[in-house]
Formats: structure tokens, sequence, C-alpha cells
């Protein structure tokens, strides 16, 4: 199956940032979407604009720390749209503070979020693709978690790392099968997450989520985006020594 024939895409994390636009993009080339979020209203609001050029809209309240109800909902939705071309895990958090400054629960915070809500969503996205033999499971990462990161970023990093891994491992067991796996990193695009951060790196949303649809439709094993510069960056920061590596984060 190609990108071109991927057209039932469920969406997590949909209701703001990237995940609405994929959303809109998606929704433009006349694709199924399936959204999550926890904002309802905000879905609801999406769902109601995205109709009038989607095939079909499906949308959920779902918060993916509720590990039980990833995968009824996933399941729900599927059956709404009649199956999963594609799952984009994406839901995700910025929060954290330097470890052991007292903010213990903004850290373990983000590790639920980004690490172990992403496994259930995995979880109940691969149960589906198992059952169809067909789907691409896409995990949101971050350049953050090519190498560890100090102070404020360190649980977020550690998640996205431990996503990455998540993602490699499933890429060779799902090798030469009917079943993708991509791991999308971006850098810094312009969002609630990365607001107030000042940098020159930092691109806007819009130009941010065209090149996150480009490397999923590519369906690429790996993808930092935007491409330039964070492909470079990345091998930068994996393979440089550590008091090297160090003045670049």
């Amino acid at each position: 199956m190609t990108s071109t024939t991927r057209q039932k895409i469920l969406i997590t994390g949909a209701s703001s940032g990237l995940g609405e636009g994929m959303a809109r993009r998606f929704a433009a080339q006349g694709r199924s979407l399936a959204l999550a979020a926890r904002r309802l209203d905000n879905l609801e609001a999406l769902a109601t604009e995205l109709r009038q050029s989607a095939d079909r809209v499906a949308i959920a309240q779902l918060d993916v720390t509720d590990l039980d109800a990833v995968p009824v909902t996933f399941r729900a939705l599927a059956d709404e749209l009649g199956g999963l071309d594609r799952v984009v895990v994406n839901a995700g958090l910025g929060k954290g503070a330097p470890i052991g400054t007292g903010k213990a629960a903004a850290n373990i915070e983000t590790v639920q979020t980004n690490l172990v809500g992403a496994l259930a969503q995995a979880e109940a996205a691969l149960e589906i693709f198992r059952e169809q033999n067909s789907g691409h499971l896409v995990l949101v990462s971050s350049i953050s978690g090519v190498r560890g990161m100090p102070k404020a970023q360190a649980a977020y990093s550690a998640s996205k790392a431990g996503l990455t891994a998540l993602g490699q491992g499933l890429q060779a067991e799902f090798a030469n099968s009917p079943i993708s796996v991509s791991i999308v990193a971006p850098g810094y695009i312009e969002t609630d997450i990365n607001r107030g951060v000042k940098t020159s790196l930092m691109v806007d949303t819009d130009k941010g989520v065209d090149a996150m649809v480009a490397a999923i439709e590519a369906e690429k094993a790996w993808a930092p985006v935007p491409a330039w510069p964070w492909t470079p960056i990345a091998a930068a920061l994996k393979y440089l020594p550590g008091s090297i590596s160090r003045r670049m984060i």
C-alpha cells in the first residue's frame, strides 16, 4: 500500500498545533479523518470546518494517559471509518523542570504522556493493523530525542528518545511486511510547546506542518523535519563527543 492509498487517517493531539495542521492538510486532499484530543470543543469546531473538504471526519475526546481508554477509542474510530490506513501518534506534552528541583510531577507527566501514552497508542494501532495485515504507524518524536538534553528538557528528551527506540524496534519487527513504521523528528516548529523559545532555527507552523506531511506521505523510516537544517544537526548530536555536543544543547 502506498501513501496515496492511505485514505483513513487517525491523528491524536489533533485539536491544536501540528496535529491540527496535519488534519487540515489531509482534509484538503479529501482523506477520511479520525481526530482525537483532550479538548472536545476544539475538535468539534475543527471537524465542522474540515467536513467541507474531507471525505469523512470522526472525532473522540481522549487523554492518552488514560491507558484503558486508548484502545477503546481507537477501535471505535476505526469502526466509524471502516478501518484505519494510518495512525499518527502525535499527542505530546512539553512540561518539564530541572530534575531534583521539587517539580517531579511535571517531569513524570511529560514521560507518561510522551512515552507511556505513545506506547498505548502504538499497541492499539498495531492491534488493528495486524488484523488488517496493513497500516502505517507514524511516531512523532523530536530532535530532542537524539541526545539527552539538560535542565528543563531532560525528561522531555528522555521521553522522545524512548519513543524513537520504540519505533526502531517496531521497524525491525515489521521489515518487509505490509505494516510500515515511520519516526518523524521535528526540530523547532512554532507551536504552543515551543512558544517563547528564541532561536533563529524556528520555522513557522505552516512550513513545519508541510515538512511533516511530506515526510509522512513518503513513509520515511526516520525523518528530521524540516530536513534542513535538522538532518545534519541530528547527525552531529548523535555522533559528536559529549564535550562538543554539550555546546550545541
